[in-house]
């Protein structure tokens, strides 16, 4: 099964999977680690108990907000699992691309197809409309 984790500075992960609780329905496979809200929760802890709800037969997407950035690299420590994902400096659309995608499609394939997609999401409308307007 294709388990995901949104992995974000604050509360960014929460504001996600709210827009995806809306968008696509609640899930039960989506956990999140909000890092650095409460100076006593530890993200590495965090992440440890999410990763007691993983098997060996599951797929784990991690969702991250930043390249390079400290919850990213705390992720890092998972990336060389064969059965874990990071994909960092996400969007809307493609978390919902990927969450969405073909069970019986290879993951890698998935998140390749979405990254693309996402990145032709990403538009400076006002350039857009006074191209159309021309």
């Amino acid at each position: 099964m294709r388990k995901f984790l949104i992995a974000t500075h604050g509360a960014f992960a929460k504001g996600i999977k709210s827009s995806l609780d809306i968008i696509i329905g609640e899930t039960d496979n989506v956990f999140l680690i909000q890092a650095y809200l409460d100076e006593n929760i530890i993200v590495e802890d965090e992440l440890a108990a999410v990763l007691t709800n993983i098997t060996g037969a599951d797929e784990l997407i991690i969702f991250t907000d930043l390249l390079g950035g400290s919850v990213n690299n705390i992720m890092l420590r998972e990336a060389l699992k064969e059965n874990v994902h990071i994909v960092s400096g996400f969007n809307l659309p493609l978390v919902i691309e990927i969450m969405m995608g073909d069970a019986d499609t290879p993951v890698i394939e998935v998140i390749e197809s979405a990254i693309n997609n996402a990145k032709e999401q990403m538009v400076y409308v006002n350039k857009l409309i006074t191209q159309q307007n021309d």
